[in-house]
């Protein structure tokens, strides 16, 4: 193993962009399909995982959407939820921020009770058995309407204390984040913060417009905000984070080559930036290896990743107290390495 492998395998990190649909792996897709007399259309896990060739988001979002199709009931999200703490804290993930999409559950049939009572039960242990905190992002499905999405938020009242923010995912392409302007508004009333994506295969409008119509605490995404200085300036001034996920923009072919990816360039402008993994199962790696194959691509060394595993923490929901016992635990790994 390299020096940056064994410096990035033993970093104290946080999770910031993660939907936990996307964690799901054909291994465990199958065996909770079968739980649940479900018939996949692929014969196996093989054949599954050679389906996950995809040429734009959309080609994503539709086997994504099937895969969700096999989760019924609260054992279903315990196991998938569960199943991806493990694996986070393989990676010495200390702490993570879950987006979860009830509208595609609901969509199925599964009541939203189901879906975030199994998703919170995981969390929990995940904070008692494995000492990972954790926080619970509920994301608008963009390509639906407002009415949608402000009825869902009156449905999640009972859980106000469960969910820490409100996102805005799926896809980008004609629904503009100020499509959501009222229902971001009755977020932002009833105390929630607020992430959207956008700039992925969006314009750097649609990253000012989340900014400045949806007033969100962190872009999720955010690749073409390099395309508009002025947009630059206004993460800058506002101190404005960016959940960035490699792998993803190389799967999505949002870029054609890691060695193309705009982390590095934005870090020289002083932007906030973070790696994440998106949707691990679907995209070919989990958080260290999003961190070690830009790394290795764009030649960052051990400063600049441990200033990513910073920012991570820095751009977190955390309390304040705990914020700091993580940037102390990060602190002392760089001064041990």
């Amino acid at each position: 193993m390299d020096n940056l492998t064994h410096y990035i395998n033993g970093l104290p990190k946080a999770e910031l962009h993660l939907h936990i649909e996307g964690t799901f792996e054909p291994e465990l897709m199958f065996k909770i399909a079968a739980r649940n007399h479900i018939r996949l259309k692929f014969g196996s896990v093989e054949e599954l995982r050679m389906a996950y060739k995809f040429n734009n988001l959309q080609d994503f979002l539709d086997i994504y959407y099937a895969g969700a199709s096999v989760l019924r009931t609260k054992e279903d999200f315990y196991d998938l939820t569960w199943a991806y703490l493990e694996r986070a804290h393989m990676d010495n993930v200390l702490h993570t921020e879950i987006f979860f999409d009830p509208q595609t559950h609901m969509a199925n049939g599964i009541p939203f009770k189901t879906v975030i009572e199994g998703i919170t039960a995981a969390l929990q242990d995940g904070t008692e058995k494995l000492g990972m905190t954790s926080c619970l992002i509920m994301c608008f499905l963009r390509h639906l309407d407002e009415e949608s999405a402000l009825s869902l938020l009156e449905m999640a009242k009972p859980y106000r204390n469960q969910i820490t923010a409100i996102g805005l995912d799926s896809s980008e392409r004609g629904n503009p984040p100020e499509k959501f302007e009222r229902a971001f508004a009755k977020a932002h009333e009833y105390g929630y913060l607020t992430v959207a994506h956008a700039g992925e295969e969006g314009s750097a409008y649609n990253i000012r417009s989340a900014v400045e119509i949806l007033k969100v605490a962190r872009v999720d995404h955010g690749n073409s905000c390099l395309t508009d200085d002025s947009v630059v300036d206004l993460l800058k001034e506002r101190k404005i984070p960016l959940t960035l996920c490699p792998l993803s923009n190389l799967k999505l072919k949002v870029v054609h080559r890691l060695e193309d990816h705009p982390i590095l360039k934005m870090m020289e402008k002083k932007l906030l930036v973070t790696i994440n993994s998106d949707d691990p199962a679907y995209f070919g790696g989990y958080v260290n290896d999003n961190y070690i194959a830009v790394s290795k691509a764009l030649g960052l060394n051990v400063e600049q990743i441990g200033r990513i595993a910073k920012n991570s923490f820095l751009s977190s929901f955390l309390p304040e107290t705990t914020r700091k016992k993580y940037l102390d635990v990060l602190n002392q790994y760089n001064m041990a390495f």
